[in-house]
């Protein structure tokens, strides 16, 4: 399992912390990083695009002269896409660029750029993002005491931290991330990620493929019914009720003639 020092925020290792293996130090899947950008990316296009055909240009439907006789072409609307501001044939129309990406390439594309940025050196954890103020000035200056050279920054932090939030949103470049809504495009435009303590371990659990877990018990099955045995003798069936007897029919009126 990797090992990783945990910072405080005065630059100073104050431990160490145990990473999941396979969610840390997996092997970096090049094509599950892109595939995994591409679809953000392709989730974030507006698809606004809007281009008029004839039915929707400006001008009058009459037809602009008669159809045999006059030496030119037929034309019957000002319209047409053959003429200057007439509509456009297959234009582009609104749109969404999503599409479906199996979850289990997401996950892999995350485990891969974690991966990455600890085998690159890039990752730092933190004991604890606990601010005593919101100004953004000496959070500035605990940035540098823990990386000095990193201009673009990724932090990711569990909970609610109303200073965090505040004294990091003014700096350029610094981004500020819930553990739940990380994500392999923010991992690959920050060049330093930032964990806390917490963050690292919540990952290492809510990524690890491997969750050490025992076997469910299984339930006692239930008993089965004594088997027969083979010369037992069969109980006496109940006699049937007698059915009671039918009435007999009623003899018919013979019918009046009329006189």
């Amino acid at each position: 399992m990797p090992v990783v020092d945990v910072m405080n925020l005065e630059g100073k290792a104050v431990g160490q912390v145990e990473l999941a293996d396979d969610v840390f130090g997996a092997e970096v899947n090049q094509n599950l990083l892109h595939e995994s950008v591409r679809h953000h990316l392709a989730g974030q296009r507006a698809g606004t695009h809007k281009t008029k055909d004839k039915s929707e240009v400006s001008g009058a439907g009459r037809k602009l002269w008669r159809q045999k006789g006059t030496g030119r072409a037929r034309i019957g609307s000002i319209r047409s896409p053959l003429w200057r501001h007439g509509g456009t044939v297959h234009g582009p129309v609104p749109r969404s660029y999503e599409y479906a990406l199996p979850k289990k390439m997401i996950l892999g594309a995350l485990r891969s750029a974690l991966s990455a940025k600890l085998a690159q050196q890039k990752l730092t954890i933190v004991e604890g993002w606990k601010l005593d103020s919101h100004k953004t000035k000496p959070f500035r200056e605990t940035l540098s005491k823990l990386d000095k050279e990193t201009r673009t920054i990724l932090l990711v932090e569990t909970g609610e931290n109303v200073n965090l939030e505040r004294a990091s949103r003014n700096i350029e470049g610094v981004t500020l991330v819930p553990a739940t809504a990380l994500v392999t495009y923010d991992l690959m435009r920050h060049d330093r990620l930032m964990l806390s303590r917490e963050a690292a371990l919540r990952l290492s659990r809510a990524l690890s493929a491997t969750k050490a877990s025992g076997a469910p018990e299984q339930a006692p099955a239930a008993a089965a019914p004594p088997k027969k045995e083979a010369g037992a003798a069969k109980a006496p069936k109940k006699a049937a009720a007698p059915k009671a007897a039918k009435k007999p029919a009623a003899a018919k009126k013979p019918k009046a003639k009329k006189e």
